[in-house]
């Protein structure tokens, strides 16, 4: 896949140009559809189903859930899932507890289309799913999607940004990414696009936000696993 030019809005999610619809409500970059279709018959023959549960996420979508999270309309979860009382916070602990498992509006890696939650509902057995880690482990209901992507993903060019937690994003074991375009994203992306992404916003606690974005940018958003 040749280097391509990547416009800021299409690194900051306020625009879907990039995108296609692959189910209701379910967006990947226009790039992504042949190799996730490839990986999902795989996975198929092997009688597991790839689901998506989330892929393209705008700027505007993630903005509510971390707007809803700081005005604490929705629950916060530290890394035993265990909710979180913000009120007992300082602000900066208040965004770094929410950064744990939201990402900051114009730095999700959902915004570029590259990269997906997945679950299997042929393992599902018409259970809800809850995206927490126990899921995915051994004695979890997507164990054999986990086993599964283990051993085969990578010859897809998949891999998994938040394989464990290195004192930034808590494990996601249900995130992937495709690295011959992620890497691409990531490589074009940077702060100074970050902060005047969020100097244009109305975002919750916006002007404390910038004071810490040093400490964001390396601590959440570039401490990531690689391929």
């Amino acid at each position: 896949m040749k280097d391509m030019f990547i416009n800021p809005a299409e690194l900051t999610g306020q625009t879907e140009q990039h995108i296609s619809y692959v189910a209701e409500h379910i967006g990947v970059h226009n790039l992504l559809v042949v190799p996730l279709q490839q990986m999902q018959q795989a996975a198929l023959a092997d009688g597991i189903s790839i689901d998506i549960a989330s892929g393209f996420r705008s700027f505007a979508r993630q903005q509510v859930i971390f707007d809803r999270k700081m005005q604490g309309q929705t629950n916060v979860l530290d890394i035993n899932n265990q909710v979180v009382d913000l009120t007992n916070l300082a602000i900066d602990e208040q965004i770094k507890s929410i950064l744990l498992y939201s990402a900051l509006p114009g730095a999700s890696r959902h915004h570029w289309g590259t990269d997906i939650d997945v679950y299997s509902k042929s393992l599902m057995a018409g259970k809800p799913l809850a995206l927490e880690a126990w899921e995915y482990e051994d004695n979890g209901p997507m164990a054999a999607l986990t086993q599964w992507l283990d051993n085969n993903m990578q010859r897809f060019g998949f891999y998994r940004p938040y394989d464990k937690f290195r004192g930034g994003v808590a494990c996601e074991p249900w995130h992937l990414s495709y690295a011959p375009l992620s890497a691409m994203f990531a490589q074009q992306y940077n702060q100074e696009l970050l902060a005047d992404c969020i100097n244009a916003s109305d975002l919750t606690a916006k002007e404390h936000i910038l004071t810490m974005l040093d400490t964001i940018y390396t601590q959440y958003i570039t401490n990531v696993g690689s391929l």
